[in-house]
């Protein structure tokens, strides 16, 4: 029989956006938020301790906190919260394939502890919840880190100034920016792609990567397409990674012909992001993906955006915490 105590516990549903990670120039630093896409959860109190996974839908994971990314980051966020006595329980929906290079693991992670808090009456704050969020990318490849995590929660663009300590900034992100991206139906394991790069670069590439960093913030904040466009230029990670996604610089050229401002690698891939000013461009670099994938033999989903501004938001309650 089910608890029916339990079942009027104060719950919340959440939505968790699919995010997009080492924005060209900004590998592990800059990241933004789909407003399309995205996994659901339902996150509800429990009076016994601890954190306990009912369901998942949608992908093969672990039901065992312990083992999946949303609960050791709920794990991390109940152990600061203090009381013992609390639990959560959580039900998953995934709509974003794990390896995807669209922050599966960040939406789990994001959506789980974004949810809780909201039913401890916003008890943590934004830049904690990341930090919660993080144990589960920890989890998931090893790294801690934060590109995909910040924008899921923040909503929009997100920097991330610093690690030790954690400084993430939310940048401007113009109202008519929107992003196209394709997912090639092939695994990239982050983990995996993180082997491949190199521990050393060049200074004059590194050079010319801060310059593309720095242009990028400034177009987002002038609303400058131009800028942005030419600060859309990897020349550290990009040239190594991509050969692990079909057609990769086939693709990249001919949507900028189509009216891309400019792309790159998803994460660590095998998704490719474009984006445009405005959704007739952005949905023509869609048309133009398509066109090249088509004769591939190679499945693909292609998704187009707009940039979300909320991050994870609520889309159904049933109560209020009063803890």
């Amino acid at each position: 029989m089910k608890d029916m105590n339990q079942e009027n516990k104060p719950s919340v549903t959440v939505f968790a956006p699919a995010t997009v990670a080492n924005v060209a120039c900004g590998f592990d630093v800059i990241g933004l938020a789909l407003e399309s896409t995205g996994d659901e959860m339902d996150i509800r109190l429990s009076d016994t301790p601890g954190v306990r996974i009912t369901s998942i839908e949608g992908a093969k994971l672990p039901l065992e906190a312990s083992l999946n990314v949303a609960g050791v980051a709920l794990q991390a966020l109940l152990q600061e919260y203090g009381k013992p006595e609390v639990g959560m329980e959580i039900a998953i929906r995934k709509n974003i394939h794990p390896g995807s290079g669209i922050g599966s693991s960040a939406a789990s992670a994001a959506g789980a502890v974004a949810g809780a808090n909201m039913l401890l009456n916003d008890h943590f704050s934004s830049d904690a919840l990341i930090r919660f969020a993080m144990e589960g990318e920890r989890l998931a490849c090893g790294t801690p880190h934060a590109d995909n995590v910040a924008p899921a929660i923040l909503g929009g663009f997100t920097l991330v100034r610093s690690y030790q300590p954690l400084d993430v900034i939310a940048l401007h992100t113009p109202a008519d920016l929107w992003v196209t991206v394709i997912h090639p139906q092939i695994e990239v394991r982050t983990a995996d792609a993180r082997e491949i790069l190199k521990q050393q670069v060049m200074l004059k590439d590194a050079i010319r990567q801060w310059g593309n960093v720095g242009a990028l913030v400034a177009g987002l904040y002038r609303e400058d397409y131009d800028l942005i466009a030419r600060a859309l230029e990897d020349v550290i990670v990009e040239p190594i990674r991509s050969i692990l996604i079909p057609a990769f610089h086939d693709l990249k050229l001919r949507c900028r012909e189509a009216g891309a401002l400019g792309g790159g690698i998803s994460g660590s891939g095998p998704s490719v992001f474009m984006l445009s000013k405005g959704e007739a461009n952005a949905r023509t670099v869609a048309a133009m993906m398509e066109s090249i994938y088509a004769p591939l033999g190679v499945d693909y989903h292609i998704h187009v955006s707009r940039i979300s501004s909320t991050g994870v938001k609520a889309i159904k309650a049933h109560q209020h915490a009063v803890l």
